[in-house]
């Protein structure tokens, strides 16, 4: 087991590498100077621009320019934007932001897509399937974009016309509250897709030879679908589930800016219009790093669902 994770972690380093040198390269070839962007409407003084030029190595070329970082992220270092601030100062009070964000959106998700594709399989053919189907299509076809505007008009102000203020419609000021209904609106889509995986993973279980053996042995039904064909069931969706964490994380820059919160969503649309590399390439590569812990953390529960599956 220790072998398997570390040959997994030795593996992530060329997906860090490439996954911030591809982003690196394209906020490069952004028009536009961040010491210009910088200075605003009022024209900076040449010898304060070219101080800032060298400082940041903004006239090296690409290669050079990248080599640069690297250095510093192999020493922990995220870099500095152009006004002089520390990046990992300014992502660390953000990424919790985001973190709880996309863990809300989780739970979410897990709850009512399992449930909802559990009562789906459970009434396969029936008049209920259809009508999951349906709503899970319509979840699908709607951008989150507009789910964000509809529930806060519906879940936020007419709520709290009607004297409920249970969701706030925006900012952090109600605490974990706060989450509710932006998680939902993240979580929207992802619930759908959930909800149809699981039906379709536990129907094709239900059919399995096992299960018809144990209905014929006589276990009661309950047993039946919670301890043999649920968790067998579970693979794919905890597959999904962990790629899904990775996705929220980095797809929540939509749901931060209807919200307004202070996350690195909000920040990473900010720091590409302003061309600050070390910024978006420092939100870039905690995604990344997020990403191979998540897919980590799911290969090392396909041993607890299923205990034939062994790491060598």
């Amino acid at each position: 087991m220790g072998r398997y994770i570390i040959r997994r972690l030795i593996q992530a380093i060329p997906v860090l590498l490439g996954a911030t040198l591809l982003v690196y390269a394209v906020v490069f070839a952004l028009p536009g100077d961040p010491v210009e962007v910088l200075a605003g409407d009022k024209r900076m003084d040449p010898h304060i621009a070219a101080v800032l030029r060298e400082r940041y190595h903004l006239d090296d070329p690409f290669l050079l320019q990248y080599w640069h970082y690297l250095t510093g992220l192999f020493h922990g270092d995220l870099g500095v934007t152009v006004s002089g601030g520390s990046v990992s100062d300014m992502l660390a009070g953000r990424f919790q932001v985001t973190a709880n964000l996309a863990m809300t959106a989780l739970v979410m998700e897990a709850v009512a897509g399992v449930g909802l594709g559990l009562y789906a399989a459970l009434r396969h053919g029936r008049a209920q399937d259809s009508l999951v189907l349906a709503a899970t299509l319509v979840l699908i076809s709607i951008p989150p974009l507009v789910t964000g505007f509809v529930l806060q008009l519906l879940l936020g102000v007419r709520l709290k016309q009607a004297g409920l203020d249970l969701f706030p419609v925006a900012g952090l000021a109600e605490g974990w509250r706060s989450y509710l209904l932006p998680g939902l609106v993240l979580a929207g889509t992802s619930i759908a897709y959930l909800t149809r995986l699981t039906r379709t993973s536990l129907v094709e279980t239900l059919r399995a030879d096992y299960i018809r053996t144990a209905i014929a042995k006589g276990l009661p039904r309950r047993r039946v679908v919670g301890r043999h064909a649920l968790r067998n069931a579970l693979i794919p969706l905890v597959t999904y589930l962990g790629a899904d964490f990775g996705t929220l994380m980095g797809g929540a820059v939509i749901t931060e800016t209807v919200f307004n919160l202070p996350g690195i969503g909000q920040q990473l649309f900010t720091s590409v219009s302003l061309r600050e590399q070390p910024v978006v390439v420092g939100v870039v590569t905690l995604l990344v790093l997020v990403y191979v812990l998540a897919n980590l953390v799911v290969d090392l529960l396909y041993a607890v669902l299923d205990p034939r599956i062994r790491y060598e």
